[in-house]
């Protein structure tokens, strides 16, 4: 393929002005459009004037105006003229479509939803059985009348959202909270699943009243909160002493002057009783010696009866003539 040359009829001077003008006419003022950038060949008499652009909003984009001509010919025809972006221009985001856009909250008063067939969330509520009086009675009786109810999925994102939210157990509310949710009155459980976890508040003067609040949730509203608080119903644990732990107590030096003048007291205490002891002990030796034995007592009496009768008085003179 060959290359396109410059072409000098759709270069010249004449030209630029005529893709300037192209460029005033677009533009909302003629000050948005400054000095010529060049020119690039698109092709065999095709070619594309650029200007820069002034206009607040567009730094770095450019007025693109694509002139072309003719064989043969020697008058330049606009084709078109659109202001582009450039390397360094600033762009918008890229777009997202409305209905992925919207976040909670914005759905104002008359704004409605788009439908989503395949929303991820939703399952069938009920499914046609054929029998037209099996399914009047699922619709009458049993209330499936819904065509979608949630998914497991919806179950799942909805139990997450609100138990992370601002009525779940980590609200500055519910950390200094002194009861949960779960033993207040004003607690109105939730049916199915989801009341496993949450309840709506019907408090007036809680902040969260007719809010779904988390079981574990909690505020200065509790219905109990005069009450005094019930003992665990579970027994205490067993207490464990730990031989290795060793409490240091430092002692009041008062308290040390004293063990000090009680340790000096004892052994005197003791030395004055082993002394009454001594002389005790020595005491019973001394009635022991002194008493004669029951032997001894014998011995005596045995002596006096085998004495003869003419035996001395004591005293006398056994060679006396008396005798």
């Amino acid at each position: 393929m060959a290359t396109a040359t410059k072409d000098a009829v759709l270069s010249s001077e004449a030209t630029v002005e005529l893709a300037r003008a192209a460029a005033v006419e677009l533009a909302e003022q003629p000050s948005d459009v400054g000095e010529h950038l060049g020119a690039v060949v698109e092709s065999d008499r095709l070619v594309s004037h650029r200007f820069a652009s002034t206009a607040k909003g567009y730094r770095g984009w450019a007025w693109t105006v694509t002139v072309a001509r003719v064989p043969r010919g020697r008058t330049a025809t606009v084709c078109e003229a659109v202001l582009l972006p450039g390397d360094d221009a600033i762009l918008a985001p890229e777009w997202v479509p409305w209905s992925e856009r919207l976040r909670p909250g914005d759905i104002g008063p008359g704004d409605v939803l788009p439908f989503r067939a395949d929303d991820p969330r939703l399952e069938p509520g009920w499914t046609p059985s054929g029998d037209p009086e099996a399914d009047e009675v699922a619709i009458d009786d049993l209330a499936l009348a819904r065509t979608r109810v949630l998914s497991p999925q919806g179950l799942a994102e909805t139990a997450e959202r609100w138990y992370r939210g601002p009525q779940g157990p980590t609200a500055a509310g519910a950390v200094s909270a002194a009861a949960a949710c779960t033993t207040c009155a004003f607690l109105i459980p939730l049916q199915g699943s989801l009341g496993q976890l949450f309840g709506v508040c019907a408090n007036e003067w809680s902040p969260d009243d007719g809010r779904v609040v988390s079981l574990d949730h909690g505020c200065g509203a509790h219905s109990e909160t005069d009450v005094e608080p019930h003992p665990s119903d579970w027994p205490a644990p067993d207490t464990s002493a730990d031989a290795m732990d060793v409490e240091v107590i430092e002692t009041a030096p008062e308290a040390a002057a004293d063990e000090a003048a009680a340790g000096e007291t004892a052994p005197q205490a003791d030395a004055t009783t082993a002394d009454e002891a001594t002389a005790d002990e020595a005491t019973a030796d001394e009635a022991t010696a002194e008493e004669p034995t029951a032997e001894e007592h014998t011995a005596e009496e045995h002596t006096a009866e085998v004495a003869p009768a003419d035996a001395p008085e004591p005293g006398a003179d056994p060679l006396s003539p008396d005798r």
